[in-house]
């Protein structure tokens, strides 16, 4: 009894996990009907007829992300690297990828390490750091044309990790110490090429400056002296003038005469007694006091002579 009951159950199991099918949000399920495609079972509650109908795939409908193994490749200079990725893809027609291929995993991951091969043999090692961006997009071009007849879309690719062998590796660091050396020994050339440039600029630019300033003293010199002379002429020219004048008046001509006849004889007196060398007798220096004498009488004469016209 114990036997048939639990037969019952196991059968009424099997039968209600076969006639009914729930489908997710996330998923559609291929429904086939005596081993023949029937339809697509979108998310929601479906009803099967058991023993006749049967969930045959279950596809994800959300964006995938596959790792694709590291893979030695050879660039285009004969580096050996090992390149490792990311492929993002997402399932666009589930009846293709239940019947178009039997592991779409499996194919994007060969096909993407394929490409990926095929594309660092195209460029140079130096490149390969640099042109990551372009190799993603070739490789997601290339994959998604061949994935189209699997019902495949490939989003994108992702190139995680490029790394040379340790020898390849070894030698780019001696050859960035080398770089490094170099662009400090021009650095400090050019340090000293400019510090030297820098010196003679400014020696010459003080020798410019010097010469300058020489240039404008002298020319401060020179119109300081040509105001002295100026003024002194105008000063000459002024007491000429007023000789002239004092010449015109009446008596202005004795005066004059009288004034030349003391120079002459204050010069002559100062000769006398500066030389060793007699030309006059020394007592010719008396005739100063001579015409002074002349004078004082002269001018008592006027000055009596003009009272007695005055009474």
């Amino acid at each position: 009894m114990w036997t048939v009951l639990l037969v019952i159950i196991v059968l009424m199991y099997v039968i209600f996990t076969r006639l009914f099918q729930i489908v997710e949000f996330r998923e559609e399920v291929i429904q086939e009907r005596l081993g023949k495609y029937k339809k697509t079972l979108k998310p929601g509650f479906h009803f099967l007829i058991p023993f006749v109908d049967r969930p045959a795939y279950s596809q994800e409908m959300r964006e995938q992300v596959i790792d694709v193994p590291s893979q030695t490749c050879i660039t285009k200079d004969n580096i050996e690297v090992t390149v490792d990725g990311l492929v993002y893809l997402k399932v666009m027609d589930s009846y293709k990828a239940s019947y178009g291929i039997s592991n779409y995993h499996a194919a994007a991951v060969n096909l993407a390490q394929t490409t990926m091969r095929s594309e660092i043999g195209k460029i140079t090692l130096d490149d390969t750091f640099s042109e990551r961006e372009m190799m993603n997009e070739n490789i997601v071009r290339e994959i998604d044309k061949a994935a189209d007849p699997w019902g495949i879309k490939v989003l994108r690719y992702e190139i995680k990790n490029i790394r040379p062998s340790k020898e390849i590796i070894d030698t780019m660091e001696k050859q960035m110490e080398a770089e490094r050396e170099k662009r400090a020994e021009i650095t400090h050339s050019e340090g000293h090429r400019q510090a030297r440039i820098n010196e003679s600029e400014g020696e010459q630019t003080s020798q410019v400056l010097v010469s300058e300033a020489e240039r404008q003293r002298r020319i401060n010199e020179s119109k300081g002296r040509a105001q002295e002379i100026e003024l002194i002429a105008e000063a000459t020219a002024k007491g000429i003038r007023r000789v002239a004048e004092a010449i015109q008046r009446p008596g202005g001509d004795i005066a004059v005469k009288t004034k030349l006849v003391e120079q002459y004889i204050n010069q002559f007196g100062k000769i006398i007694k500066s030389t060793n060398v007699s030309v006059l007798p020394t007592e010719t220096a008396n005739l100063k006091t001579f015409f002074e004498g002349v004078s004082k009488v002269s001018d008592h004469t006027k000055s009596s002579t003009s009272t007695k016209g005055g009474k």
